[in-house]
């Protein structure tokens, strides 16, 4: 019998904490080198791909005997920056009293670590003639998924993930299994009016005025749409305004960007007409102005498939570690399977890994160690029941 290595995640997640890779700020240089190294140590040969400009992914890959699909354990190395408020070092991966703590700890170096050491005990175990694979094992780490998602939308051009592949990422989330998401839509809006001095308004076409009503109106309409049974309600938020330049001016000028979190029946086309809409109706309250708006986001939501091969797959092995079924629902916001479910229409992209999204992004971010281990467990049994014809030897 060979034995298997037992790689520690909670240490390895503390050193991943230490390497600051804040987007914006320090990105994912150091980190990605340190990710680099330790998969070169696992006996693997990783390949780096460049997203941005001094910003690269990095992927490794355990060859079975069908390539497509593969088991693809995929896992951001950004984090958003520290922000204030601290009472412990963002960067110090500090474990105490059951917690590590730092920036990205739970926003997901936790999951990183799982997903690495559980590559890296299957790589060793297959090296050494203790597993042979029956489907692919692969690791990719991406840059920018804290940013504009530039990672993810290079390891699909580069082909790293097919339509075909079983993807899982490693988000936090409090135990759950999470497949579906809501669509993300960005506008920029810009109204053109017509200045005038303000004690005579009507010899001018007030801007602020005229995106008063047309946000008014897109706000009526995206709260009567319908709710989705899993996902909720559509959302909008007027996130930046700006207009005008002095107290006693009719502004010629407003800007606002439109956050729109859209669920089915709504989509990008939909939520099209109705800012046209409300243009024509802004246009009708302020005359003479004029409106037009850009997309600069266009993401697609995201639904459960009860059918999907990795989510019951996934289900037995949590219960396999735990004794326990996971819940499943809807991430609340938008991860790199996301972007691989919406651009390859894939039904096998979820997300499942240690800690709760509720600690992402805050000052004193942590999570609970008890939480890695037990991803860490799902991890291996996943990958044993998933990638093997026969278990260990």
């Amino acid at each position: 019998m060979i034995k298997q290595i037992q790689c520690d995640a909670v240490e390895l997640a503390a050193s991943l904490v230490k390497i600051e890779s804040t987007n914006p700020g320090a990105c994912e240089g150091r980190i990605g080198e340190f990710i680099y190294h330790y998969l070169e140590k696992a006996g693997v040969r990783p390949e780096k791909s460049l997203a941005a400009p001094g910003r690269f992914n990095v992927r490794a890959v355990l060859e079975g005997e069908v390539k497509h699909p593969a088991l693809i354990f995929i896992c951001h190395m950004d984090t958003v920056v520290k922000g204030d408020g601290w009472n412990v070092e963002a960067f110090g991966g500090r474990i105490e009293e059951g917690r590590l703590w730092g920036r990205g700890a739970c926003d997901m170096k936790s999951g990183l670590a799982c997903a690495l050491s559980v590559f890296a005990e299957t790589a060793d175990l297959v090296r050494r003639g203790g597993m042979k694979l029956s489907h692919s094992l692969v690791f990719i780490g991406t840059v920018d998924e804290e940013g504009d998602m530039q990672g993810v939308e290079q390891a699909i051009l580069d082909k790293w993930v097919t339509e075909k592949d079983w993807v899982v990422d490693m988000e936090p989330t409090d135990g759950q299994l999470q497949m579906s998401h809501k669509g993300r839509t960005w506008f920029e809006l810009e109204v053109q009016g017509v200045t005038a001095h303000a004690s005579m308004p009507e010899k001018g076409a007030d801007a602020v005025a005229g995106m008063s009503a047309i946000l008014t109106y897109i706000r009526s309409k995206i709260l009567k749409c319908p709710v989705h049974p899993e996902l909720g309600p559509s959302t909008v938020t007027f996130g930046q305004i700006q207009g005008g330049y002095s107290p006693y001016v009719v502004p010629d000028k407003c800007k606002a960007t439109i956050d729109m979190r859209l669920v089915p029946p709504m989509n990008t086309k939909k939520a099209e007409e109705i800012l046209r809409t409300a243009i024509e109706e802004g246009k009708q309250q302020v005359p003479g102005i004029t409106g037009s708006y850009q997309i600069t986001g266009d993401r697609p939501w995201v639904e459960t498939h009860p059918e999907s091969t990795l989510l019951n797959e996934l289900r037995k092995a949590i219960c396999e570690a735990t004794g326990m079924p996971p819940q499943i629902s809807a991430f609340p916001g938008y991860t790199d399977t996301a972007v691989i479910a919406g651009k390859l229409k894939n039904r096998e992209c979820m997300s499942y890994g240690p800690g709760s999204l509720q600690q992402a992004h805050k000052p004193n971010e942590f999570v609970l160690t008890t939480e890695i281990e037990r991803c860490q467990e799902v991890f291996r049994i996943l990958v044993r029941n998933m990638l093997t014809a026969e278990r260990a030897l």
